[in-house]
């Protein structure tokens, strides 16, 4: 066996928003944080992200929101309307009231800006950040985990959250199961926003619901770019078939659209398509002295726009966990962390269950044809312009899985403009 020869109090596996947000949640508590990511540097690919008052409300927390802020958009309203005849079905405003209710504002951001801000937070935080690092196995022996690399390095922590992703290695030791495909795929593109650029389409979240189809678009960047997402149904994904030479099955696919989400699919990158899997929910994330967090614990598909706000909602809540408990007033007691692997991994399988099973539907719902759209769009017409009934299992303050601190704020915080 190879020595040990890297120690810390808490190990991170994984780079990404849920492995970043975990390593500054427990620095902050006071722990020694080491993060290794398998890539040779740190970054995020993708193009747009909504964060909902239930993520933005974790950067208040740690001081991050501004930063969000100032290179973000906070959207006036989100509005769907029917890709088929153009008609608007329902709007939610996310000002004012709504921003209020739910303690934090609605805000759409750049992943990669997002990723920057909270890599820098845990750099400024003295987060030990190490690339190139391939953790295979990680495994508890007495009350140290140790995890295993590719190259013979062996890490021993105190805790280690894995936070490796959709494709996790690490979940292979709580769950035997895999990703499941959706049989859609999205094409993602930014464009610059130009005199060209309709207007009224520049300051809300549009989705374009059409048969097994959508069409999402938004500013970005302080209203500099402009944001598309094209989601479809697949025939060559459900064959097996990850990428797709050509663009003919995308335009086939909206070929039944209104000439605004056909001129849309101008914006996009076509060179790159993205695959959509989530996994089925499971209980337990944690073996031994190892918990998985973020996509690795609960992979979703992206109907609730979720996926980035569930792994901030998982940080808050395990630094609730193990402030007081693993970290405490008189030193750190590492004997606690079973307990608080247990009450993290409580207080949230339930609720990111829940987000997994309705990010589903609501994607079965946005695709719907015939008599079930017309259902659909009756549904969805009837609601009004508030629908705080619908919104506040997500996004309130005091559901199951929310940060301790918030949930116990019932006066409304001065948001930050």
């Amino acid at each position: 066996m190879s020595n040990v020869n890297a120690s810390t109090d808490v190990l991170v596996v994984g780079g990404g928003m849920a492995g970043l947000a975990g390593a500054l949640a427990l620095k902050e508590n006071g722990a020694d944080v080491t993060l290794v990511e398998v890539a040779p540097a740190f970054g995020e690919v993708g193009a747009g992200l909504q964060m909902a008052p239930n993520a933005s409300r974790v950067l208040k927390r740690w001081g991050l929101l501004e930063k969000a802020l100032e290179i973000g958009v906070q959207p006036k309203r989100l509005v769907f309307r029917d890709a088929v005849t153009g008609e608007e079905l329902t709007r939610q405003t996310l000002g004012g009231e709504f921003e209020e209710r739910y303690g934090a504002p609605y805000v759409v951001i750049h992943r990669s800006d997002l990723h920057r801000i909270l890599l820098e937070a845990c750099q400024e935080a003295g987060v030990t950040l190490v690339n190139d690092v391939l953790v295979q196995k990680v495994e508890t022996d007495g009350g140290k985990a140790r995890a295993y690399t590719a190259a013979g390095t062996v890490y021993e922590a105190d805790a280690v959250l894995a936070a490796d992703g959709l494709k996790s290695t690490l979940r292979g030791s709580v769950a035997d199961d895999g990703p499941v495909s959706s049989a859609y795929v999205a094409y993602r593109g930014t464009v610059s926003i130009t005199p060209e650029t309709p207007a009224t389409d520049l300051e809300d979240v549009i989705v374009y619901l059409g048969p097994n189809c959508h069409l999402v678009q938004y500013p970005l960047r302080k209203g500099k770019l402009l944001n598309t997402v094209a989601v479809f149904k697949s025939a060559s994904f459900e064959r097996g078939e990850e990428q797709y030479g050509g663009v003919d099955e995308l335009e086939a696919a909206y070929a039944d659209c209104v000439p605004a989400v056909q001129d849309a699919l101008k914006n996009l990158a076509t060179g790159i398509r993205w695959p959509m899997y989530d996994r089925d929910p499971i209980e337990n994330w944690v073996a031994g002295r190892m918990a998985l967090i973020g996509d690795a614990a609960h992979p979703m598909l992206q109907y609730l726009a979720q996926g980035a706000c569930q792994a901030l909602e998982d940080a808050a809540v395990l630094q609730d966990a193990t402030r007081g408990r693993v970290f405490t007033e008189d030193g750190i007691d590492a004997g606690a962390w079973e307990d608080a692997f247990r009450d993290f991994n409580e207080a949230r399988a339930a609720r990111t269950a829940r987000v997994q099973r309705a990010a589903r539907i609501w994607g079965e719902s946005w695709h719907v044809d015939g008599v079930a759209r017309v259902l659909r769009n009756m549904l969805f017409k009837s609601r009004g312009d508030n629908n705080f009934q619908y919104n506040d299992w997500l996004y309130g303050r005091d559901e199951p899985g929310v940060p301790a601190e918030v949930r116990a704020s019932k006066v409304t915080e001065t948001t930050m403009a």
